[in-house]
């Protein structure tokens, strides 16, 4: 499994949008400066959180994108589910129940089951308010005299 720049870029702005949330609606071009993202790019990128009521959105002079939830209610795996689709390391796992003629007697199969477990468990266990929480800790704890 390979995330693609759409996963981690939509993360980014997603992060960004929690950063910044106390002042109210962010105009796209500011994300894109602050994360040194095209533009055009979270433009594409947009849609898909739209759609899935990941985003409120506000046309006009004071307009632009604002979470629709708290920081903790975000999970990284929903936001990747949502760009990159299913996380499954290999694509017998993409249905449910598996559809594989041979999954009856594929050797293999329970450990592509227990990857994919690790892979959800854990991405379905860190929020965005968990990276800014690290993120803060991290340049508290390197600050010297």
């Amino acid at each position: 499994m390979k995330i693609s720049t759409k996963g981690r870029y939509a993360l980014r702005m997603l992060i960004d949008l929690a950063e910044h949330r106390n002042g109210g609606f962010v105009a796209l071009k500011d994300i894109a400066e602050r994360q040194n993202i095209s533009k055009k790019y979270l433009e594409q990128i947009i849609p898909i959180l739209n759609n899935s009521d990941v985003l409120k959105t506000n046309r006009g002079s004071q307009g632009g994108y604002m979470l629709s939830r708290t920081p903790d209610k975000y999970t990284v795996g929903e936001i990747l589910r949502l760009t990159e689709g299913s996380l499954a390391p290999v694509s017998c796992l993409e249905k449910d129940p598996v559809e594989c003629e041979r999954c009856g007697e594929c050797a293999t199969l329970p450990v592509w089951q227990g990857l994919y477990k690790v892979i959800n468990e854990y991405l379905d266990g860190i929020t965005l308010q968990d990276i800014i929480d690290r993120q803060k800790e991290h340049y508290t704890n390197d600050y010297s005299i």
